[in-house]
């Protein structure tokens, strides 16, 4: 038993009866062709049309597309359930005069609609063609002998009628009936929609994985957000205590000495009075003019006398001028950078930072056109061939070299300083890379990868197959980041801030060393 429900999805929504020659327009609503072909009719001239169901609009009149599912399930709905009332079309009886009355068939031949009464009646004969009831028979009949057609001209590739075959410009054609000609097409269109349904399925599989990369690179960026949200939520706190202590050190340190400070002033300036005192008796007495009065005066020895303590006051006001009156700034910093050490290890904690691999490039690989600096950290090209031996270990064919030093764990990165370069190539490879011929260039094999930049173009190349990057690098320097676990290998361009230029993913299976290519006067630095 079919539900109401699902009944009522075989119904057009126009004139709400079961589907009969069901069509589709462009955003997903089926109706029926005669249904919708009045709506759009109703619709012309009026600037647009559109969907009855979901009022999507159309600037041109849309095409109407036959679904053949959707025609199959009715028709077996039909055969299933016969005693349906059948739907009308909104198609009348051509000979029901006085009264209008639904028609049931179309007659080809006659271009007139049937009741089920002028049906009975009708002629039985051949050249009688009933179709379900439709208005548009001209494209059923040929224009030229107004006949209709009944093979189809493979030469032309067209629907034609008897006269058309017989002595018309399709004469001597090769031709098909129209049931053999429209069996062909059905088996090509069924080879061709299985090829759309197989790329549909690679499609859908593609359009999956994409979709569960998206899901996981999400919930990765909620898991790093968070982490970092919290992380500056620690650091803020941490910062505050910190500021909070270096403070309170500085104020311990200000009070401390000014306590000093003020405590020595404040005896100085009692003796600045007592001398003060002593200066006015004295010139008091210098202006005497009795010289009986200043000789009989008891204390003239003890005004010019120093006090007891003058040395020690000396030595305190010396000592808080220079040696000990400031503040212990290289404790505060020492105070403030061990905080800021304990922090960065929290940070180190959460988000891995490394410091850049020290780089040694190793002159036993470097091929006879490069000369290598002292500290063997930078490269430059030379016109002029080093007095090198040839070691199986040397390049021969590309002017390049090799770091001393490998990886086979772990994460690292280095840098090179290519501002002076104009031509150079910067990457991994493995050390059993060929050391001759054409396929011992960095990137130009599947044991190297690569990031050149030639005459302001840049790429990444492996296994010779290069990617053309959007942008040139735009700073002095690039790093290349080794994940070796994850099988990553990722090339930077450290302008400001850092932008992102390319990451290989593979599996290592050997350890990898840092390799350059050269190609020019000029330096290139690790």
């Amino acid at each position: 038993m079919v539900s109401a429900d699902l009944r009522q999805e075989l119904d057009c929504s126009i004139c709400l009866s079961t589907y009969t020659d069901p069509v589709m327009l462009r955003c997903g609503h089926n109706f029926c062709r005669v249904c919708i072909d009045r709506v759009l009719d109703t619709q012309e001239g009026s600037g647009g049309y559109s969907c009855p169901e979901c009022r999507k609009e159309f600037q041109d009149r849309p095409v109407l597309h036959r679904n053949i599912t959707l025609r199959n399930i009715e028709e077996t709905f039909r055969s299933a359930h016969p005693d349906q009332k059948k739907k009308t079309t909104g198609i009348i009886c051509t000979y029901c005069i006085h009264s209008p009355v639904p028609a049931v068939k179309s007659c080809l031949m006659c271009e007139a609609s049937l009741c089920d009464d002028h049906l009975r009646v009708h002629s039985k004969s051949p050249e009688h063609v009933l179709t379900e009831p439709t208005t548009s028979m001209e494209n059923r009949k040929c224009s030229v002998h107004r006949e209709l057609f009944k093979y189809y001209c493979i030469a032309d590739a067209a629907c034609i009628c008897v006269s058309c075959r017989l002595d018309g410009e399709h004469q001597g054609h090769k031709v098909e009936t129209l049931d053999e000609a429209s069996e062909k097409k059905k088996k090509k269109l069924r080879t061709g929609l299985q090829k759309l349904i197989t790329e549909r399925e690679e499609t859908e599989r593609r359009v999956r994985s994409l979709q569960e990369r998206r899901r996981k690179v999400q919930e990765k960026s909620s898991g790093v957000t968070e982490r970092v949200t919290a992380l500056f939520r620690d650091l803020r706190r941490h910062l505050e205590d910190l500021e909070k202590r270096v403070l309170r050190e500085i104020s311990r340190q200000e009070e401390r000495l000014s306590h000093q400070l003020s405590d020595l002033i404040q005896k100085l300036e009692i003796k600045k009075a007592e001398l003060s005192r002593k200066m006015g008796h004295i010139e008091e007495m210098c202006n005497m003019t009795d010289p009986l009065t200043v000789l009989q005066e008891s204390d003239t020895g003890d005004l010019c006398d120093t006090e007891e303590g003058d040395d020690e006051d000396r030595e305190r006001h010396d000592k808080l001028l220079h040696d000990g009156g400031d503040l212990d700034v290289a404790g505060i910093s020492h105070t403030l950078h061990s905080g800021l050490s304990d922090m960065m290890k929290g940070v180190n904690v959460c988000f891995i930072i490394q410091e850049a691999s020290d780089i040694v490039l190793d002159v036993n690989t470097a091929h006879n056109n490069l000369q290598i600096s002292e500290d063997m950290k930078t490269v430059s090209w030379s016109d002029i061939e080093q007095s090198r031996p040839e070691t199986p270990e040397r390049f021969q064919n590309y002017v390049q070299v090799l770091s001393s030093q490998s990886f086979s764990s772990g994460r690292h990165y280095w840098e090179v300083d290519v501002s002076k370069s104009d031509w150079w190539v910067v990457g991994m490879c493995y050390p059993s890379i060929e050391r001759r011929g054409e396929q011992s260039g960095i990137g130009g094999n599947h044991k190297s990868w690569s990031l050149c930049s030639k005459t302001n173009q840049c790429l990444v190349w492996h296994i010779s197959d290069d990617i053309q990057l959007p942008d040139n690098i735009s700073s002095n320097r690039v790093r290349i980041y080794l994940d070796y676990e994850a099988g990553q290998l990722s090339f930077y361009d450290l302008c400001d801030p850092i932008r992102h230029l390319h990451t290989f993913t593979t599996t290592f299976t050997e350890p990898l060393h840092a390799a350059i290519f050269l190609w020019g006067v000029v330096p290139c630095q690790v």
